[in-house]
């Protein structure tokens, strides 16, 4: 079983990255914690991985503090991987093999992005073996509202709130804003937290099942 939660972890980490490479190339906007990221790394001139990973590491303090609980070795894994899997996926298909976006590859990778952002997600929070600093965000706002607001819309709060971060950063340095926001960055937004939580009870479900 132990066995079993560390490929949830590794996948739902590996396809977390697969999302954010996706709707980079996709152009209809990013998830929002990485429109935050792409639009401070761009205005500080930063490479995206590495800003993403400063600032997952300001977070661990906060959640360190706040949601112990949330810390783990998969912590660590999407902390230092997620960015730069983005990055390798992007330079692979747009400057190593030269990809052509037409419209249908784009809306593929839009869909297919989307799933994979809750679906990812989903997969290493049943792993239990930690989550991400941003992750953990619904989580802190769920503890000190005693339960008055659930993770999916502690998600929604926290998305809606570095989504605006990441355009003002963009609008500021000069960079088109729609390389950051978009459609996909308003459906993440809005859906993201409720599909995480329906995957997780699904995935929780099997793994109950196949522990009796």
């Amino acid at each position: 079983m132990k066995m079993k939660r560390f490929c949830y972890m590794l996948v739902g980490i590996l396809f977390i990255g697969i999302c954010v490479g996706f709707l980079r190339m996709a152009g209809f906007g990013v998830d929002p914690f990485s429109c935050m990221n792409l639009g401070i790394s761009g205005f500080i001139h930063m490479g995206f991985g590495t800003w993403q990973l400063i600032v997952n590491a300001v977070l661990l303090v906060l959640v360190f503090f706040t949601v112990r609980r949330c810390i783990g070795l998969g912590t660590v894994v999407n902390m230092v991987c997620v960015g730069y899997i983005a990055d390798f996926l992007c330079w692979v298909m747009q400057d190593a093999i030269h990809l052509e976006m037409g419209w249908e590859l784009r809306i593929l990778m839009l869909v297919l992005g989307l799933l994979f952002a809750s679906l990812g997600a989903a997969m290493y929070m049943v792993a239990e073996m930690g989550i991400a600093p941003y992750d953990s965000v619904a989580f802190i706002i769920e503890k000190f509202s005693k339960g008055k607001i659930p993770f999916k819309y502690g998600r929604i709060c926290s998305d809606v709130v570095v989504m605006a971060v990441g355009v003002g950063f963009c609008a500021v340095s000069g960079n088109s804003i729609w390389t950051v926001a978009g459609l996909a960055t308003l459906l993440n937004s809005m859906f993201n937290g409720p599909l995480i939580q329906f995957f997780r009870s699904r995935f929780e479900k099997t793994l109950e099942e196949e522990s009796r």
